[in-house]
């Protein structure tokens, strides 16, 4: 227990927050689910996630080992060893494959794609600082994987959510990327704030962001969800509004409570009133 304490800290388990209730919204907008769906879909998520943000520390290693930020990750200060990594990923992609194959044959066939993201995103930090946007497109396999796992083909539709959520987290990645610019600098790690400075990378971000508050509006449109939903993405823009006004480039003191805290809100937020809009006729 204790060394799977540190493994889960290592791979930030409590941020599946982020993804999970958009694979539980694909679900719900698919119309065809139960407790075995909802179940599946659930271990399905946890396990992708943990694969992905496994493999990010094993092959982040020697930068993490080297950045100030990071160089007391469990991996580089030894709490976790690289066999111990290792076996957690193998087993981790196991289940997730498991899952996959129980939800339905597509959901199986697709989890080889939604791998290749999950595996790959790690790397482009070290060629491109379009690193942001490959990111949120693997984040985005969440609620088309949730969609997919629930009713066994995919809606065109259900990619506006997707784009919402690719955005979204590009976005945030951006203005987290913030408090490494300088060390990337020296050590060759490409980003959007290393490209084109800090000032321009909060304009990328917003960009994004107010991209990402479009798509949710049509997703809420294509759906014919009620006005409910409306009203719920109206107070995520605002959230997303006060995560912005917590990031200054020049005390980054609060980017955690932007990074952490408000996406938390904004994901449970989504979930609730997608719920609402789907669930109550008004």
């Amino acid at each position: 227990m204790y060394k799977l304490k540190h493994i889960l800290s290592m791979i930030k388990f409590e941020h599946s927050i982020f993804a999970l209730p958009f694979a539980y919204i694909g679900m719900l907008l698919s119309n065809h689910y139960n407790v075995r769906i909802l179940i599946l879909i659930t271990i399905a998520m946890v396990s992708a996630r943990s694969v992905a943000m496994a493999l990010n520390r094993i092959i982040d290693y020697e930068i993490d080992k080297r950045n100030p930020r990071t160089k007391n990750r469990e991996l580089p200060i030894g709490k976790v060893k690289f066999k111990e990594a290792w076996i957690f990923t193998i087993f981790s992609l196991i289940v997730f494959e498991l899952a996959a194959y129980l939800l339905n044959p597509l959901a199986f066939k697709l989890s080889f794609v939604a791998l290749f993201f999950l595996i790959t995103y790690s790397y482009t930090k070290r060629f491109t600082w379009l690193c942001h946007i490959y990111l949120g497109i693997t984040d985005a396999i969440a609620p088309l994987g949730g969609f997919v796992g629930a009713a066994g083909y995919l809606d065109m539709n259900i990619f506006y959510l997707a784009l919402f959520v690719a955005f979204w987290i590009g976005g945030f990645d951006i203005l987290y990327a913030l408090q490494d610019l300088e060390f990337d600098l020296k050590n060759g790690v490409y980003s959007i704030p290393v490209k084109f400075g800090p000032n321009f990378a909060r304009l990328f971000a917003a960009l994004f962001h107010l991209i990402a508050f479009v798509f949710l509006l049509i997703t809420i449109y294509v759906y014919k969800l009620n006005y409910i939903a409306y009203i719920g993405a109206f107070l995520v823009l605002g959230l997303l509004i006060v995560e912005h006004l917590l990031v200054d480039p020049k005390d980054l003191k609060k980017i955690n409570i932007a990074f952490f805290n408000i996406n938390s809100y904004i994901s449970i937020v989504l979930i609730g009133v997608f719920l609402l809009g789907r669930l109550i006729n008004v």
